[in-house]
C-alpha cells in the first residue's frame, strides 16, 4: 500500500509548521534584540573608555591661550574627533570651531551619558581640571551605523529563515505523519474487514438457529444445519486465532526463542499433518528434503506456522486430484522452502498484494486472507526473502529463502 498524504494530514502539518514558525520567529526576535542590545552596549562602552582615558590625559596647566585639551583629528585610525568644552570659573565656555554650543545642563556632566546636540547624538563625560571643568564628547555615529547594519541583516535574514523553517516543518511533518496516517487507515480497514469476516459466519449460525427454533425439523435438516454451524464455528475460530496472532505480533515485534532449526525436520512433520487433508481431497502431497541438514535460525513455532500457512493455501486451491509439492533445499549459503501446487496460480498483478491483510488473490472459497499476511510477518521478522512465481504444474509457487545458520 502506497503512503498517500491525506487532506487532514496536510492540514495538521501546516498548522504544526505555523506553530513552529511562530516559535522560531519569537525566539529569533528575542535573540535579535539581545544581539542589538549587546553590540550597542559594547560599542558604547568602548566610547566611554576612550572619553575617560582622554579626560585623564588632559594637561593640568595648559599654555596661555590654548585649550586645555584638543582631541585627535578624525582621520586617525583610533577613532573620530573628540569634541572638547572648557568651562571656566566665570561661566564662560571655550571650545573649538567644530563643537556645537554646550547647554547649561550638560556643562557639569560627570559620568558618561548620552545627549543630542544640534541634531547629533553624542556621548559626554566631564571632570574637574584645575580651576576649569572640562567636558569631552564623541558622536555615536559608529554605534548608529553598526546598529543599523545589524538590524538590516536581521530583517533580511528573518523571512528567509522563517520560510525555511515553515517549509521544512511542513515537509518533515508530512513525512512523519504519512506513515502514521497510513497505519491508522490500515487499522480502520483491518477492523472493518475483520468485522465483515466475523459477521458472515455469525449470520449463518444465527439464521440456522433461528430456523431451528421456529418449528420442528427433520433429523436430516438438523444434521445439515449442525454441520453448517460447525463449519462456520471452525471458520470463526481460525479467523480469531489469526487475528490474535497478528495482534500479538504487532504489539511485541520480538522473535521468541530464536534458535537453529532443521527446516527439513519441520517440513516432514508438517507434511504428516497435512497428509490427511490431502487424502480427503485426493491430492498427491510430495515431500522433497535436502540430504544434508537445512538449518536456519528462527523461532521453531514461527516456522511451523509458516509451513502450515503455505500448505493450507496449497491444499485449498489445488483442484481435487491435483498435486502439492513441499521442497526444502540448500543453495550455496541459503536454505529454500518451496511449496508448489497445481491450482489456478497467482496473477502477476496480484503478487505484490497477496501479503496484504484480508486480501485474497482469488474469488473462490477459502480463508479470510490472513494466512499470507501472517507468513509475511514471519518471513520479514526472520530475515527471509519471498519468491513468488508459477509452479511446473501451472499453479502457484511460494518459496522463502534464509541464510544458513553457522554450522548448519
Amino acid at each position: 500500500m502506497t503512503a498517500v498524504v491525506a487532506p487532514e494530514v496536510k492540514g495538521r502539518s501546516i498548522r504544526v509548521a505555523l506553530t513552529a514558525t511562530l516559535v522560531v520567529a519569537l525566539t529569533y526576535l528575542v535573540i535579535s534584540l539581545a544581539v542589538v542590545t549587546f553590540v550597542t552596549g559594547d560599542l558604547t562602552s568602548t566610547i566611554d573608555r576612550r572619553l575617560l582615558d582622554s579626560l585623564r590625559n588632559v594637561p593640568r596647566q595648559p599654555a596661555p591661550g590654548d585649550l586645555p585639551f584638543k582631541g585627535p583629528p578624525g582621520d586617525r585610525p583610533f577613532g573620530p574627533t573628540l569634541l572638547v568644552w572648557t568651562i571656566h570659573p566665570d561661566g564662560t565656555v571655550t571650545t573649538d570651531d567644530v563643537a556645537p554650543s554646550l547647554p547649561v545642563e550638560f556643562q557639569h556632566v560627570s559620568g558618561p551619558q548620552s545627549c543630542t546636540l544640534a541634531g547629533t547624538e553624542l556621548r559626554l563625560a566631564g571632570a574637574q581640571v584645575g580651576n576649569d571643568y572640562v567636558v569631552i564628547g564623541q558622536t555615536l555615529d559608529e554605534v548608529s551605523r553598526a546598529r543599523s547594519t545589524i538590524i538590516f541583516a536581521e530583517v533580511l535574514i528573518a523571512p528567509i529563515l522563517l520560510a525555511v523553517v515553515f517549509l521544512g516543518a511542513v515537509l518533515i511533518g508530512r513525512r512523519v505523519a504519512a506513515p502514521i496516517e497510513l497505519a491508522r487507515q490500515r487499522q480502520l480497514e483491518f477492523t472493518a474487514d475483520a468485522s465483515h469476516e466475523l459477521r458472515t459466519p455469525l449470520s449463518v449460525i444465527e439464521a440456522h438457529t433461528s430456523l431451528a427454533l421456529t418449528q420442528e425439523r427433520t433429523a436430516a435438516w438438523y444434521k445439515t444445519a449442525f454441520e453448517r454451524v460447525d463449519h462456520e464455528s471452525k471458520r470463526m475460530h481460525e479467523l480469531l486465532d489469526n487475528l490474535l496472532w497478528l495482534a500479538r505480533f504487532d504489539a511485541t515485534r520480538a522473535a521468541p526463542n530464536a534458535e537453529p532449526v532443521d527446516l527439513g525436520i519441520l517440513a516432514s512433520q508438517a507434511a504428516d499433518r497435512f497428509g490427511v487433508i490431502a487424502e480427503t481431497r485426493q491430492l498427491r502431497l510430495g515431500l522433497h528434503v535436502a540430504e544434508h541438514g537445512a538449518v536456519v535460525t528462527a523461532p521453531p513455532e514461527w516456522l511451523d506456522r509458516l509451513l502450515g500457512v503455505l500448505l493450507d493455501n496449497a491444499c485449498k486451491y489445488a483442484p481435487e486430484g491435483g498435486t502439492v509439492d513441499l521442497t526444502v533445499s540448500r543453495d550455496g549459503g541459503r536454505v529454500r522452502l518451496m511449496v508448489d501446487d497445481s491450482g489456478p496460480g497467482i496473477r502477476e498483478d496480484q503478487r505484490e498484494r497477496i501479503f496484504d491483510r484480508f486480501h485474497r488473490a482469488t474469488e473462490g472459497p477459502g480463508g479470510a486472507g490472513l494466512g499470507l499476511a501472517i507468513g509475511q510477518a514471519i518471513v520479514h521478522a526472520t530475515g527471509g526473502r519471498w519468491e513468488v512465481g508459477r509452479s511446473p504444474a501451472g499453479g502457484a509457487r511460494m518459496a522463502v529463502t534464509w541464510r544458513t545458520s553457522p554450522g548448519g
